[in-house]
């Protein structure tokens, strides 16, 4: 389909092949390479693609906000080119931690105190008692012997994979799995192979298939799925890796502050803290902040520092961001409330949401796929609950199959009575109108 594409218009008239995708088809696959000397030449395409987008109104990626992420937010809307309040429901801010008192004040006070930056990679002259006090908690909030911090959620799950995995070991990831998950299993050099989805059969068949073929074996899953908000199976997964000696590594992104008894996670969650062999995740989300992590045995974590590219050739986080992420761990184990008010809202807008007939997938968790099938009215109900004043998020083909394209919702603890019930309403209306429910 991609090489069928010639270009679009400043008119948004097509120039294609008479084989192409029709105008409103088209998505970022047909413009992911093309048969042209110039190797700008799809930047072109592409930009002229995105241009259509914006006249149309279905073009609503990087929408400015002028105050801080929470549950109500204002923009700058391009299309009117005033401020605007919405309903923050793309945000993955599940404990409202970014503006959370306790977590700006810790801030503000490294910030005075360390100032701006760490100097350094951590590795050499960049690791500051912060970074290490950072480094307990997560170990402790985990239930792991120790832990590595990263400066992002991506770049831990690159430098984990690429730096323990080596020609002539097997990756084995869920379908479903993260794309940095899929990009440090390439670069790693490993053999890497794909299982279906959260199915311990197809683990297990595969295991036993593939082992004695390899050197080390590393199963790979997330915790809380991103783009469907359900939970893996990891303790029998766990079960079928230990009866094939292969190590588990799960990512915790989507489940930090939101499952687990106290929120510590998917550990906790299935009650398996310290027998996860190794537990990453970011923290950019539910602790509010940014970052990446690995928490581990303290052998594995001792490896990373020296072995994983993304670690040691990266500037440690910025003393501010630690200190705020170190309140965020302390407020999420003393102030319980948010993780209660955080669940009452996630299971008032699933029977909202379910009572007006939308398909919310295997959903379990506090993000929400209202899974339809359809490019053109994913991108139509996502302008209309713009213009409704609900900020929600567009998934469509190729980082989903067509046939699941979605409307992702994603909950917060700070989300009101009012908010859940305006962004129901509208959704039931606008998914009326475009037919996605009766």
């Amino acid at each position: 389909m991609a090489s069928s594409l010639k270009a679009v218009s400043d008119a948004g008239q097509d120039r294609m092949t008479p084989a192409g995708p029709r105008k409103d088809e088209l998505s970022l696959a047909d413009f992911y390479t093309q048969a042209h000397p110039d190797i700008f030449a799809k930047t072109k395409a592409f930009y002229d693609f995105t241009r259509e987008q914006k006249r149309v109104g279905h073009y609503v990626a990087r929408r400015t906000l002028l105050t801080a992420s929470q549950n109500r937010v204002v923009i700058h809307d391009e299309r009117t080119g005033k401020p605007r309040e919405m309903i923050m429901m793309a945000s993955n801010n599940y404990l409202g931690l970014t503006t959370h008192p306790r977590v700006v004040r810790a801030g503000i006070e490294a910030y005075e105190k360390w100032g701006a930056g760490a100097g350094s990679v951590s590795l050499l002259a960049g690791t500051l008692e912060l970074h290490r006090k950072l480094e307990r908690k997560l170990a402790e909030f985990k239930g792991a012997e120790d832990a590595i911090v990263y400066p992002a959620g991506y770049s831990a799950n690159v430098g984990i994979i690429a730096g323990l995995c080596r020609p002539g070991d097997l990756i084995l990831n869920d379908i479903l799995n993260h794309a940095s998950i899929v990009d440090g299993s390439r670069l790693s050099g490993a053999e890497v192979k794909t299982f279906p989805h959260k199915s311990v059969e197809g683990l297990d068949r595969a295991l036993g298939r593939l082992s004695p073929r390899y050197n080390g074996r590393l199963v790979i899953v997330d915790g809380v799925f991103s783009m469907d908000g359900d939970i893996a199976p990891v303790p029998e997964m766990l079960e079928v890796c230990r009866r094939h000696d292969a190590r588990l590594m799960i990512d915790e992104a989507h489940a930090t502050g939101v499952i687990g008894k106290r929120g510590h996670g998917t550990p906790e969650h299935f009650s398996l803290e310290g027998k996860i062999d190794i537990v990453a995740g970011t923290l950019s989300k539910g602790l509010g902040g940014v970052g990446g992590f690995a928490a581990a045995s303290k052998e594995v974590v001792e490896y990373l520092r020296f072995y994983s590219r993304s670690y040691m050739f990266s500037t440690a986080l910025p003393p501010a961001v630690t200190a705020s992420l170190i309140a965020a761990l302390e407020v999420i184990d003393e102030e319980p409330g948010l993780l209660v008010r955080l669940w009452e809202n996630i299971r008032y807008m699933r029977d909202g949401l379910i009572g007006h007939g939308f398909n919310l997938g295997e959903s379990e968790t506090a993000i929400f796929p209202i899974i339809i099938g359809d490019d053109w009215k994913v991108k139509e109900m996502t302008r209309l609950l713009h213009e409704e004043g609900v900020f929600v998020n567009a998934v469509f083909y190729p980082a989903v199959s067509r046939r699941l394209s979605r409307i992702r919702l994603s909950l917060m603890a700070t989300h009101t009575r009012e908010d859940l019930d305006c962004t129901i309403e509208a959704c039931a209306r606008i998914g009326s109108k475009l037919g996605v429910v009766k």
